[in-house]
């Protein structure tokens, strides 16, 4: 042991490979040691370029770089070229003009002709460009208000007049004792009313046909839009809940004065709002909202109120939901909307009827923990995949109804709805075509740690493979779909661009190259993605490195990643980018590393992402148990010699591991670590363990800082003290706590300067060499 303390401060800077030396101080450094990614690829209007962003030279940020078919390499794009290469441009299809909004105007662009027409520059920004179903129609936003432009005959006509407040009745309102004597004392006074009260009469017998003034109170006035029709526009209000926020304290500041900004609110049941779906007619001059509460299941209780008698006879109530605003169909005759209930466990696609504030439910998804899943997000003001094909009467979405995401349609008119994937795989992306006819999805159909390309005809059918190689396909398809842009990477060799001919089983031709020569000199390990069983017979995807046998030290490293709902067990390049390179740099020294998609996991479907529901710490930490004992028997490793670290819920699992079950881990290193979770966010946290007021077993059981007493073996918790999104108040809670208990075996690392996500290479470089003179202290004989 002495002799390995003795030369750790080598070990810390250099670590040898097969070809050239590790150095903790360069792989740090992150991208600018591997070569900065490209990264948004995007097509230019005519097809005939490319663009992303990307920095080659390790500037202070990335530049706009374009390539185009016969170029050698890409070329730097002038700053005009690249701003309005990342527009959002609205198209009719096969249509030569494009409409956008650039600094708050309005702005069209002939393909062909390549002019550019500034239509509307107001000091007042526009915003939410949408086409209107009639070519030449345009709708977009301003001041919280619907206004129409027709480019024909160049008219704008505003169709809502929306106001936030209440309207004041000045007919109400009490004379003062001053203007009460004005009137009684002079004539003057009361002539000049009577004409007023006279002209007025006279102004409101002549109907105006611009919109009336609408007051929407106090609440916050939310997706505002026009039906390509431009008869209706749709709106949802939500009340402003009183939330008390978190405030951080910032030490190191530019004036030298302590600052404490908000950050975020608590879980809690106190984030539920009340929300109205509200219907403007045009023809009408109109509001009126729609009552949801006939929608089935809304008044279900959650399974888990069975578990607390305060709570399973609690009488019937509408659960509190979430509008989206409506997808319409190409001519605007059929409005879909989105509703989730706000504790996430339910979601409905309903068929709404603008002209009567009615609707037709056509689909209803419900999961007894929450629901999620590719195409469908997690955040219940969130909408997930939608639209209609090109008989505008289908509708498309994403269901878990399988336990994985797969693609269903539904004709409105006939009431049938078709799956038109399946099995033990996800559908991670869908586009459709530009014809509406097929799809273009991307799957992990042939390995979970995959990212493959396919086409599927929009009535199902055959999956016709285009891109199924290991590795991950990020593509964009070109206007006339006759390219792709494909962002490609393996587990070993970082993101670059290829492009590729729109055709089955078809070649990769790289057109970036981003790795530096420093990256390149050294031979970087291919982790074996191992699976194992899970105590409970789950299968569980790892990856795993060996170091070569006459080098092995029979220790073990077990790295947990983030996120929770997140993949690292995959065949692509990892975000977890120092990580990957960390651990070749363990593997160099003789140690087994071991990355666990544990429970949890994405990838895997709704059993494997729900398995940690109302218990965080439960099936997620044994995996890693289970993860352990596969190293020892199989593997050859000392039970007594492993250690585990990750960061933010790799740290929360760092910190399970070792007081739960204590001596398990020789040592743990936390991140940035989650210590109790009634401490951290709504929407994440409320999902997987409900609400502190509703469900406080799965918190307190959920949570590290009840477990500290159970402290064994040696740990080291590290953590930005500018954190707004895991508090450096949940690693001083537990600090205290150790104090309190007396423990002795454990240390902690503050960052001033750093977040959530460190940003400085000397912050990792400290981060990590603490980490690895942990192991080497701790694990090697």
């Amino acid at each position: 042991m002495t002799k390995n303390i003795f030369i750790l401060a080598f070990l810390i800077l250099s670590i040898s490979g097969k070809s050239q030396t590790l150095k903790l101080e360069e792989i740090m450094k992150g991208e600018s040691f591997i070569g900065n990614q490209p990264t948004n690829g995007r097509w230019s209007l005519d097809g005939k370029k490319v663009y992303f962003e990307w920095n080659p030279k390790d500037e202070l940020g990335a530049s706009t770089y374009s390539w185009q078919k016969g170029a050698a390499k890409p070329v730097l794009v002038d700053p005009k070229e690249a701003a309005f290469s990342k527009q959002d441009f609205k198209r009719k299809t096969n249509s030569d003009v494009v409409y956008y909004v650039d600094k708050g105007g309005l702005y069209s662009y002939k393909i062909s002709t390549k002019a550019i027409k500034k239509i509307i520059q107001q000091s007042t920004p526009i915003s939410n460009l949408e086409l209107g179903a009639t070519t030449g129609i345009l709708f977009f936003e301003q001041n919280d208000n619907i206004f129409k432009y027709d480019t024909k005959e160049g008219t704008v006509l505003q169709i809502t007049n929306f106001n936030k407040g209440t309207k004041k009745d000045k007919t109400e309102e009490k004379d003062s004792f001053l203007k009460t004597q004005q009137k009684e004392l002079f004539q003057f006074i009361r002539d000049a009313a009577a004409k007023k009260e006279w002209n007025l009469a006279k102004t409101k017998a002549v109907k105006s046909d611009f919109a009336k003034e609408y007051f929407y109170g106090k609440d916050n006035f939310y997706n505002l839009k026009a039906n390509p029709n431009g008869n209706f526009a749709t709106f949802s209000l939500v009340e402003e809940p009183e939330v008390k926020k978190e405030k951080m304290e910032v030490f190191i500041t530019d004036d030298g004065y302590n600052k404490t900004p908000d950050t975020k609110e608590k879980v809690s049941t106190s984030n539920f709002v009340k929300t109205k779906f509200g219907i403007y007619s045009v023809a009408k001059d109109t509001v009126y909202y729609v009552n949801f509460s006939s929608l089935s299941h809304i008044q279900d209780a959650p399974k888990y109120y069975e578990s607390y008698d305060s709570l399973k006879n609690k009488a019937k109530e509408d659960k509190l939901i979430t509008s989206q605003a409506p997808v319409y169909n190409e001519d605007g005759s059929l409005a879909i909307v989105e509703i989730r209930s706000q504790d996430n466990k339910d979601r409905w696609l309903v068929s709404l009827n603008l002209d009567n504030g009615t609707f037709k439910e056509i689909e209803y998804q419900h999961d007894d923990a929450w629901i999620a899943g590719p195409g469908i997000p997690s955040y219940s003001f969130d909408s997930g995949i939608l639209g209609f094909l090109a008989d505008n009467e289908t509708l498309y979405f994403q269901s878990e109804a399988t336990r994985y995401s797969h693609l269903y349609t539904y004709n409105l008119k006939s009431g049938k709805k078709t799956q038109l994937t399946s099995g033990n795989w996800e559908v991670r992306d869908v586009t459709l075509s530009k014809d509406k006819k097929a799809f273009y999805l991307t799957t992990n159909t042939t390995h979970p740690g995959n990212r493959n390309f396919y086409k599927l005809a929009s009535t199902g059918g055959a999956l016709e493979p285009i891109l199924t190689k290991d590795g991950a396909h990020e593509v964009v398809v070109s206007p006339d779909e006759k390219s792709l842009l494909v962002r490609y990477s393996y587990k070993n060799i970082p993101w670059d661009f290829y492009i590729a001919d729109n055709k089955k089983n078809t070649t990769l031709q790289q057109i970036s190259s981003s790795q530096s020569e420093s990256f390149k000199s050294y031979k970087w390990r291919e982790p074996e993605v191992i699976t194992f069983k899970a105590q409970d017979g789950t299968p569980v995807n790892a990856r795993l490195y060996t170091p070569k046998t006459e080098n092995a030290n029979k220790a073990a490293v077990i790295f947990v990643h983030g996120a929770g709902y997140l993949q690292n067990a995959h065949n692509y390049w990892s975000n977890y980018y120092r990580e990957y390179m960390f651990h070749n740099m363990l593997t160099d020294l003789g140690y087994t590393v071991l990355d666990i998609d544990y429970r949890g996991s994405d990838g895997y479907g709704r059993d494997f992402r729900t398995g940690i529901y109302r218990f965080m710490g439960g099936k997620d930490l044994s995996d890693h148990l289970d993860g352990k004992k596969v190293l020892v028997e199989k593997y050859g490793i000392d039970a007594n010699r492993v250690g585990i670290y990750g960061g933010s819920y790799g740290g929360f699992i760092t910190l399970m591991g070792m007081l739960t079950t204590p001596g398990e881990f020789a040592s743990g290193a936390a991140l940035r670590s989650v210590t109790d979770w009634a401490h951290y966010n709504h929407g994440y946290t409320g999902n997987i363990l409900n609400f502190p007021e509703t469900d406080p077993e799965a918190y307190k059981k959920s949570s590290p800082i009840y477990y500290a007493d159970n402290l064994k073996g040696n740990l080291v918790m590290l953590h930005g003290m500018v954190d707004d999104n895991v508090e450096y108040k949940d690693i001083v809670r537990l600090s205290q706590r150790f104090i309190e208990l007396q423990k002795k075996n454990w240390s902690l690392a503050s960052f001033p300067v750093e977040s959530h996500g460190f940003k400085e290479t000397y912050s990792w470089i400290d981060e990590y060499s603490r980490i690895l003179n942990l192991f080497n202290s701790t694990l090697v004989k």
